[in-house]
Protein backbone atom coordinates (compact mmCIF):
# COMPACT_ATOMS: atom_id res chain seq x y z
CA UNK A 1 0.00 0.00 0.00
CA UNK A 2 1.15 3.38 -0.77
CA UNK A 3 0.44 6.00 2.08
CA UNK A 4 0.87 10.04 2.60
CA UNK A 5 1.12 10.44 5.88
CA UNK A 6 0.59 14.15 7.09
CA UNK A 7 1.76 14.69 10.34
CA UNK A 8 4.08 11.92 10.88
CA UNK A 9 6.73 13.37 12.67
CA UNK A 10 4.68 13.35 15.69
CA UNK A 11 4.03 11.36 18.18
CA UNK A 12 1.19 9.36 17.04
CA UNK A 13 2.49 10.01 13.41
CA UNK A 14 5.80 8.10 14.37
CA UNK A 15 4.89 4.87 15.20
CA UNK A 16 2.28 5.06 12.52
CA UNK A 17 4.85 5.19 10.05
CA UNK A 18 7.44 2.89 11.74
CA UNK A 19 4.41 0.28 11.90
CA UNK A 20 3.72 0.91 8.31
CA UNK A 21 7.18 0.48 6.87
CA UNK A 22 7.35 -2.69 9.23
CA UNK A 23 4.52 -4.27 7.35
CA UNK A 24 6.25 -3.65 4.08
CA UNK A 25 3.87 -0.23 2.74
CA UNK A 26 5.74 2.76 0.54
CA UNK A 27 4.97 5.92 3.36
CA UNK A 28 5.71 9.13 2.25
CA UNK A 29 5.64 12.07 4.94
CA UNK A 30 4.00 15.10 4.55
CA UNK A 31 5.73 17.75 6.91
CA UNK A 32 6.52 21.73 7.28
CA UNK A 33 10.27 20.44 7.41
CA UNK A 34 11.62 17.31 5.53
CA UNK A 35 14.82 16.11 7.38
CA UNK A 36 18.25 16.29 4.77
CA UNK A 37 18.51 13.32 2.63
CA UNK A 38 15.47 11.59 3.93
CA UNK A 39 13.90 10.08 1.06
CA UNK A 40 10.79 9.01 3.30
CA UNK A 41 10.09 13.04 3.29
CA UNK A 42 8.20 15.31 1.26
CA UNK A 43 6.85 19.24 2.36
CA UNK A 44 3.88 20.28 1.97
CA UNK A 45 4.60 22.72 -0.48
CA UNK A 46 5.78 19.91 -3.19
CA UNK A 47 2.97 17.63 -2.55
CA UNK A 48 0.21 20.41 -3.42
CA UNK A 49 2.61 21.61 -6.18
CA UNK A 50 2.30 18.92 -8.57
CA UNK A 51 -0.94 16.69 -7.37
CA UNK A 52 -0.38 14.68 -10.19
CA UNK A 53 2.51 13.04 -9.04
CA UNK A 54 1.00 11.22 -6.56
CA UNK A 55 -1.97 9.64 -8.27
CA UNK A 56 -1.93 6.42 -7.57
CA UNK A 57 -1.37 6.41 -3.99
CA UNK A 58 -3.85 3.92 -2.18
CA UNK A 59 -4.70 5.89 1.27
CA UNK A 60 -3.94 9.26 2.96
CA UNK A 61 -3.56 9.26 7.26
CA UNK A 62 -3.99 12.87 8.44
CA UNK A 63 -2.89 13.14 11.68
CA UNK A 64 -1.15 17.06 11.34
CA UNK A 65 -1.99 19.62 13.70
CA UNK A 66 -0.46 22.19 16.79
CA UNK A 67 -0.54 20.68 19.82
CA UNK A 68 -2.86 21.29 22.54
CA UNK A 69 -0.53 21.11 25.21
CA UNK A 70 -0.15 24.88 25.39
CA UNK A 71 -1.55 27.92 27.50
CA UNK A 72 -4.69 28.55 25.85
CA UNK A 73 -5.24 32.20 25.11
CA UNK A 74 -6.90 33.80 21.78
CA UNK A 75 -3.53 33.16 19.49
CA UNK A 76 -3.02 29.88 20.63
CA UNK A 77 -6.50 29.01 20.21
CA UNK A 78 -6.59 30.02 16.71
CA UNK A 79 -3.44 28.38 15.85
CA UNK A 80 -5.06 25.02 17.12
CA UNK A 81 -8.24 25.38 15.18
CA UNK A 82 -6.72 26.49 11.72
CA UNK A 83 -4.06 23.88 12.28
CA UNK A 84 -6.78 21.41 11.94
CA UNK A 85 -9.13 22.95 9.42
CA UNK A 86 -7.02 23.98 7.23
CA UNK A 87 -4.70 21.14 6.54
CA UNK A 88 -8.21 19.42 6.14
CA UNK A 89 -8.96 21.78 3.41
CA UNK A 90 -5.72 21.47 1.65
CA UNK A 91 -5.72 17.55 1.34
CA UNK A 92 -9.51 18.35 -0.17
CA UNK A 93 -7.67 20.39 -2.54
CA UNK A 94 -4.95 18.54 -3.39
CA UNK A 95 -7.47 15.32 -4.17
CA UNK A 96 -9.70 17.16 -6.56
CA UNK A 97 -6.51 17.86 -8.68
CA UNK A 98 -5.96 14.31 -8.89
CA UNK A 99 -6.41 12.19 -11.30
CA UNK A 100 -6.40 8.94 -9.54
CA UNK A 101 -7.08 10.43 -6.30
CA UNK A 102 -6.88 7.49 -3.33
CA UNK A 103 -9.63 5.80 -1.79
CA UNK A 104 -9.36 6.27 1.26
CA UNK A 105 -8.65 8.98 4.02
CA UNK A 106 -8.09 8.10 7.65
CA UNK A 107 -8.45 11.86 9.25
CA UNK A 108 -8.00 12.22 13.18
CA UNK A 109 -10.37 13.51 15.05
CA UNK A 110 -11.51 14.05 19.15
CA UNK A 111 -13.77 12.35 21.17
CA UNK A 112 -14.56 15.57 23.21
CA UNK A 113 -17.11 16.46 20.38
CA UNK A 114 -19.81 14.32 22.59
CA UNK A 115 -19.49 16.83 25.17
CA UNK A 116 -18.58 15.86 29.08
CA UNK A 117 -19.35 12.69 31.05
CA UNK A 118 -19.38 12.28 34.35
CA UNK A 119 -18.31 16.03 35.94
CA UNK A 120 -19.83 19.41 35.79
CA UNK A 121 -23.33 21.18 35.08
CA UNK A 122 -23.67 20.28 31.41
CA UNK A 123 -22.94 16.87 31.72
CA UNK A 124 -24.32 13.34 30.81
CA UNK A 125 -23.24 11.56 34.23
CA UNK A 126 -24.78 8.06 33.44
CA UNK A 127 -24.18 8.24 29.62
CA UNK A 128 -21.18 5.87 27.50
CA UNK A 129 -20.82 7.42 23.81
CA UNK A 130 -20.53 5.69 20.82
CA UNK A 131 -20.23 6.69 17.12
CA UNK A 132 -24.04 6.52 17.16
CA UNK A 133 -24.10 9.53 20.15
CA UNK A 134 -24.78 13.19 18.92
CA UNK A 135 -22.55 15.84 18.64
CA UNK A 136 -22.78 18.23 22.27
CA UNK A 137 -19.70 20.58 22.27
CA UNK A 138 -19.32 22.03 25.45
CA UNK A 139 -16.03 23.48 25.71
CA UNK A 140 -13.76 24.76 23.02
CA UNK A 141 -11.99 21.78 21.90
CA UNK A 142 -15.22 20.24 21.39
CA UNK A 143 -15.95 23.30 19.23
CA UNK A 144 -12.89 22.76 17.24
CA UNK A 145 -13.43 18.95 16.40
CA UNK A 146 -17.00 19.60 14.77
CA UNK A 147 -14.92 22.23 12.87
CA UNK A 148 -12.48 19.92 12.39
CA UNK A 149 -14.53 16.94 10.73
CA UNK A 150 -16.49 19.42 9.11
CA UNK A 151 -13.17 20.39 6.72
CA UNK A 152 -12.81 16.81 6.85
CA UNK A 153 -16.21 15.26 4.91
CA UNK A 154 -14.83 17.91 2.14
CA UNK A 155 -12.35 15.74 1.54
CA UNK A 156 -13.68 14.14 -2.12
CA UNK A 157 -12.75 10.15 -1.33
CA UNK A 158 -14.97 6.77 -1.52
CA UNK A 159 -14.14 6.07 1.79
CA UNK A 160 -13.38 8.62 5.08
CA UNK A 161 -12.61 7.61 8.43
CA UNK A 162 -12.99 9.68 11.16
CA UNK A 163 -10.62 8.99 14.36
CA UNK A 164 -12.24 10.65 17.71
CA UNK A 165 -9.23 9.83 19.69
CA UNK A 166 -8.82 10.30 23.76
CA UNK A 167 -6.34 10.11 25.70
CA UNK A 168 -3.06 8.05 23.95
CA UNK A 169 -0.59 6.40 26.26
CA UNK A 170 2.40 5.19 26.14
CA UNK A 171 6.07 4.70 27.95
CA UNK A 172 7.41 7.62 26.35
CA UNK A 173 6.07 10.73 24.89
CA UNK A 174 2.24 11.76 25.10
CA UNK A 175 0.90 12.36 28.66
CA UNK A 176 1.51 9.56 30.46
CA UNK A 177 4.98 10.49 31.72
CA UNK A 178 3.16 13.46 33.35
CA UNK A 179 0.78 11.95 34.60
CA UNK A 180 3.29 9.55 36.37
CA UNK A 181 5.50 12.00 37.79
CA UNK A 182 2.99 13.06 41.15
CA UNK A 183 2.37 8.90 41.51
CA UNK A 184 6.11 8.64 41.78
CA UNK A 185 7.12 11.55 44.25
CA UNK A 186 4.09 9.99 46.31
CA UNK A 187 1.62 12.89 45.52
CA UNK A 188 -0.99 11.41 43.36
CA UNK A 189 -4.70 11.58 43.32
CA UNK A 190 -8.11 12.46 42.04
CA UNK A 191 -8.36 16.01 39.72
CA UNK A 192 -11.07 17.80 40.64
CA UNK A 193 -14.18 15.57 41.57
CA UNK A 194 -12.66 12.80 40.42
CA UNK A 195 -16.02 11.79 38.39
CA UNK A 196 -14.77 12.55 34.95
CA UNK A 197 -14.64 10.16 31.94
CA UNK A 198 -11.23 9.88 30.90
CA UNK A 199 -10.71 7.84 27.85
CA UNK A 200 -7.62 6.24 26.96
CA UNK A 201 -6.09 4.00 24.25
CA UNK A 202 -2.80 2.21 24.31
CA UNK A 203 -0.71 3.44 21.64
CA UNK A 204 0.05 0.48 20.20
CA UNK A 205 -3.99 0.07 19.43
CA UNK A 206 -4.04 3.55 18.46
CA UNK A 207 -1.90 2.41 15.44
CA UNK A 208 -3.59 -0.85 15.02
CA UNK A 209 -7.06 1.07 14.74
CA UNK A 210 -5.55 3.43 12.15
CA UNK A 211 -4.00 0.35 9.94
CA UNK A 212 -7.22 -1.26 10.59
CA UNK A 213 -9.38 1.44 8.90
CA UNK A 214 -7.04 1.59 5.73
CA UNK A 215 -7.11 -2.29 5.08
CA UNK A 216 -11.07 -2.49 6.28
CA UNK A 217 -13.01 -1.32 3.46
CA UNK A 218 -16.15 -1.77 5.35
CA UNK A 219 -15.39 0.74 7.79
CA UNK A 220 -15.99 4.66 7.62
CA UNK A 221 -17.22 7.63 9.16
CA UNK A 222 -16.71 8.26 12.80
CA UNK A 223 -14.53 5.82 14.80
CA UNK A 224 -14.07 6.07 18.56
CA UNK A 225 -10.25 5.15 19.18
CA UNK A 226 -10.63 4.92 22.54
CA UNK A 227 -10.06 1.17 24.34
CA UNK A 228 -13.52 -0.69 25.21
CA UNK A 229 -13.14 -0.15 29.49
CA UNK A 230 -14.08 3.25 30.01
CA UNK A 231 -12.83 4.56 33.41
CA UNK A 232 -13.33 7.74 35.29
CA UNK A 233 -10.56 9.98 36.59
CA UNK A 234 -10.30 8.35 39.80
CA UNK A 235 -10.44 4.79 38.61
CA UNK A 236 -7.53 5.76 36.04
CA UNK A 237 -5.59 7.39 39.28
CA UNK A 238 -6.51 4.82 41.55
CA UNK A 239 -5.32 1.90 39.16
CA UNK A 240 -1.73 3.97 37.85
CA UNK A 241 -1.26 4.26 41.26
CA UNK A 242 -1.76 0.03 42.16
CA UNK A 243 0.15 -0.65 39.03
CA UNK A 244 3.30 1.72 40.62
CA UNK A 245 3.03 0.74 44.04
CA UNK A 246 2.20 4.18 44.96
CA UNK A 247 -0.86 6.01 47.02
CA UNK A 248 -3.55 7.41 45.49
CA UNK A 249 -4.32 10.32 48.23
CA UNK A 250 -3.83 13.26 47.25
CA UNK A 251 -6.90 15.93 45.94
CA UNK A 252 -5.95 18.60 43.37
CA UNK A 253 -8.89 21.18 43.95
CA UNK A 254 -10.71 22.58 40.69
CA UNK A 255 -9.78 25.62 41.76
CA UNK A 256 -5.81 25.33 41.64
CA UNK A 257 -6.81 23.96 38.25
CA UNK A 258 -8.45 26.60 37.05
CA UNK A 259 -6.01 28.91 38.09
CA UNK A 260 -2.56 27.23 37.52
CA UNK A 261 -3.90 25.86 33.94
CA UNK A 262 -6.40 28.62 33.04
CA UNK A 263 -9.29 27.33 30.14
CA UNK A 264 -6.50 24.44 29.21
CA UNK A 265 -7.71 22.90 32.45
CA UNK A 266 -10.66 21.68 31.10
CA UNK A 267 -8.50 19.04 29.88
CA UNK A 268 -7.93 17.57 33.23
CA UNK A 269 -11.45 18.83 34.85
CA UNK A 270 -13.86 17.23 32.21
CA UNK A 271 -13.68 14.57 30.25
CA UNK A 272 -16.04 11.44 28.48
CA UNK A 273 -16.65 7.65 29.11
CA UNK A 274 -16.65 6.59 25.47
CA UNK A 275 -16.94 3.05 23.88
CA UNK A 276 -15.16 1.87 20.85
CA UNK A 277 -18.39 -0.03 19.40
CA UNK A 278 -17.94 0.31 15.10
CA UNK A 279 -13.85 -0.72 15.76
CA UNK A 280 -15.54 -4.09 17.88
CA UNK A 281 -18.91 -4.76 15.40
CA UNK A 282 -15.87 -4.67 12.39
CA UNK A 283 -13.52 -6.93 14.62
CA UNK A 284 -10.63 -5.17 15.84
CA UNK A 285 -9.58 -6.80 18.86
CA UNK A 286 -7.45 -4.26 21.04
CA UNK A 287 -4.25 -5.20 22.57
CA UNK A 288 -4.98 -3.66 25.71
CA UNK A 289 -8.46 -3.65 26.35
CA UNK A 290 -8.07 -3.28 29.95
CA UNK A 291 -6.46 -0.16 31.85
CA UNK A 292 -4.64 -2.25 34.26
CA UNK A 293 -3.27 -4.20 31.58
CA UNK A 294 -2.11 -1.15 29.44
CA UNK A 295 -0.56 0.13 32.55
CA UNK A 296 1.52 -2.40 33.64
CA UNK A 297 3.02 -2.47 29.96
CA UNK A 298 3.79 1.22 29.90
CA UNK A 299 5.39 0.54 33.68
CA UNK A 300 7.61 -2.14 32.97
Amino acid sequence: MRVMLCGGTGFIGSAVKERLLARGDHVTVVTRKPPEGQKHYVSWEEWGRDPGRWDGIDAIVNLAGESINQRWNEASKRRILSSRTQTAAWIADIVRNMSKPPKVVVNASGISLYGHSGAGGDAFPDVVFDESSPARPADFLGRTVVAWEQAADQIPVERLVKLRIGLVLARKGGAFPLLCLPYRLFAGGRMGSGKQGLPWIHLHDMVGLILFSLDNPDLRGPVNAVAPNPVTNDEFGRTLGKVIDRPHWFHVPERVLRLALGEMSVLLLTGQKAMPRKALEHGYTFVFPSLRQALRDLAR
